[in-house]
């Protein structure tokens, strides 16, 4: 069974989109190509115990496994050498994709605090969307009580074949709130 998003996406949004900037064909609005979750742990150069919980939790999060990225230079100033850990990421696409965007908008954006929206200026060139998480604990997924420490993630939202406006309509059409 597709996703509810997904679903919304097909019925809804396309004709919404076709109608504001008046695409004629369906197949040119933009769509949700991939969504990549990348964290970065520095701190596992010292503890590999860090990195195999962020790990842990980037599983839990996005229900996928996640790659492990290591170093491909070697620095000496933060005793750095090449194929050290470094980090992981995730890349959903499909029904992950859409599952983990739903949640994401819905549960996990309205659990920061001070919550006033996204940034409206994190757009690339090519219109994709990027957003930085400082804290894990937003996901209902992660039990708090067990965090031994917060570990930041950057969220990528990677679209095909459309500008920023029309990226940031179909990102609005989502749910996602944007500040003033």
């Amino acid at each position: 069974m597709a996703p509810r998003l997904f679903q919304k996406y097909q019925e809804e949004f396309i004709p919404a989109m076709q109608e504001k900037f008046g695409i004629k064909n369906a197949m040119s609005v933009p769509r949700l190509q991939k969504i990549v979750i990348n964290m970065g742990v520095g701190e596992a150069i010292h503890d590999v115990k860090i990195m195999d919980s962020a790990m842990k939790d980037l599983e839990i999060i996005s229900g996928q496994k996640p790659f492990l990225r290591r170093s491909r230079k070697a620095i000496s100033n933060f005793k750095l050498r090449i194929d050290m850990p470094v980090g992981c990421k995730v890349t959903l696409r499909r029904n992950k994709m859409y599952e983990f965007m739903d949640r994401f908008v819905n549960v996990c954006l309205p659990r920061i605090r001070d919550f006033n929206g996204v940034s409206r200026k994190s757009f690339d060139k090519q219109g994709n969307y990027s957003i930085g998480i400082s804290d894990q604990s937003i996901f209902p997924e992660i039990d708090s009580g067990r965090m031994s420490r917060t570990q930041g993630m950057d969220i990528s939202f990677v679209f095909s074949n459309g500008s920023q406006e029309k990226n940031f309509e179909l990102l609005r059409l989502f749910g996602m709130l944007f500040s003033k």
